[in-house]
């Protein structure tokens, strides 16, 4: 188990320990020993570097309470975030240390995630990543699907189809256009940038044979379940641009197909704020966790398909999440990553500030295009309230 989930047994024994031979040392030395045992009890409880605060607190049915204050953010300033969410619209939340401290509209209500479903729908690659389905992101995705690619058998005819790797459909260069049916490659993979519904599409059919299992009953047992989300908060239909079946088990999709309320989405983004850990389980690797919220070497700086739309996608984008690495929201923590779907659906998670906020309805994003201009009034509010990083 991954150092995080172990964390609360391993303080609690050094603690213990610490005090049992403080209270054996001679009366004169008693204290400098309390003096040592504070400094060394101060580091066992201090955060974890660059994973934002080490919790005990875990939401049940419901989120443990707190005002924006007593978590170290300013209220006034969290309140511009909520303001400009419901220009939109929707529904929303923002917790901080696994608290939840702000709110707007119906916590209750599903939307139509569209492709944030997408950063949803890659929780089954790190699934499969654990379970030994899947060896490595690297492996060719025709390792998985017998027929991968294919319709249009000009895929085949290229001969790109099996240079494409796992990893590949996940960042967005396996070459795949657009739609999210059976497309053509545009280009070499790996050599480009460029958004899809359809490579993601595969991915999900590459994880789906792995298991021989519905990722919508996979997920719900193995992530959505243990971390507290009910049919009545997550659904993921049928597959819209494909046969609803393949080998007789039920096609799902990453491009789009969740809907969601409120309170699933931040359950999402603080299973991924704790690198994968729910309580003292690792329901996905930590290492996938961190390699989802950052911008692959291979990927850095690749030329982007309709950068009209796109823009320097390829400088921050990780394995179907965005994210700010290259400091495109000059005042928003460069480890920040979310989801994105159209009409504006995000989950936002902030590892140094110990952040996870959700917001779903209309669009903000009026040109609906990648620019963060468009969701930057969101997120930049939510960093710039935090006054303490740690309680």
């Amino acid at each position: 188990m991954h150092l995080h989930c172990q964390q609360k047994g391993q303080r609690r024994k050094m603690a213990n320990g610490i005090r049992h031979r403080t209270s054996e040392r001679h009366p004169r030395r008693t204290a400098r020993a309390r003096v040592v045992t504070a400094l060394v009890m101060a580091l066992v409880f201090s955060p974890v570097a660059g994973h934002g605060e080490v919790s005990d607190i875990w939401p049940a049915s419901q989120w443990e309470r707190a005002t924006p204050e007593q978590v170290g953010m300013d209220a006034g300033v969290l309140q511009k975030a909520r303001d400009y969410a419901l220009t939109g619209g929707g529904s929303g939340r923002v917790t901080r240390h696994g608290r939840f401290v702000m709110e707007w509209g119906d916590q209750k209500q599903r939307y139509d995630l569209k492709s944030s479903t997408k950063a949803i729908g890659v929780t089954a690659l790190g699934l499969a990543l654990k379970d030994g389905k899947i060896k490595s992101l690297h492996d060719p995705a025709a390792k998985y699907h017998p027929s991968f690619g294919v319709p249009p058998e000009s895929n085949a005819a290229s001969g790109r189809l099996g240079k494409i790797t796992l990893f590949q459909l996940a960042t967005q260069t396996a070459g795949f256009d657009k739609s999210g049916g059976y497309t053509e490659l545009l280009f070499e993979p790996g050599t480009k940038w460029s958004y899809s519904d359809g490579g993601p599409n595969w991915l999900a059919e590459c994880v789906t044979l792995a298991y021989r299992q519905d990722l919508n009953t996979l997920m719900s047992e193995c992530v959505f379940g243990p971390i507290g989300i009910s049919p009545s908060d997550l659904t993921w239909r049928a597959n819209s641009y494909r046969p609803k079946e393949i080998d007789g088990i039920k096609r799902r999709e990453f491009g789009s197909g969740i809907s969601a309320n409120a309170d699933a989405m931040a359950r999402i983004g603080y299973l991924y704020l704790r690198q994968g850990c729910w309580r003292d389980e690792q329901l996905i690797p930590a290492s996938f966790v961190d390699a989802v919220r950052v911008v692959p070497q291979a990927i850095k700086g690749l030329p982007v398909v309709r950068s009209e739309s796109y823009f320097n996608a390829s400088d921050h984008y990780g394995l179907l999440w965005w994210n700010n690495a290259d400091g495109t929201m000059a005042n928003v923590p460069r480890d920040t990553y979310w989801s994105w779907g159209l009409y504006d659906s995000l989950i936002v998670v902030i590892p140094s500030l110990d952040i996870v906020a959700a917001r779903a309805g209309k669009t903000l994003n009026k040109a609906r295009n990648s620019a963060y201009t468009s969701i930057e009034p969101f997120v930049e509010p939510i960093a710039l309230s935090v006054r303490e990083k740690t309680q």
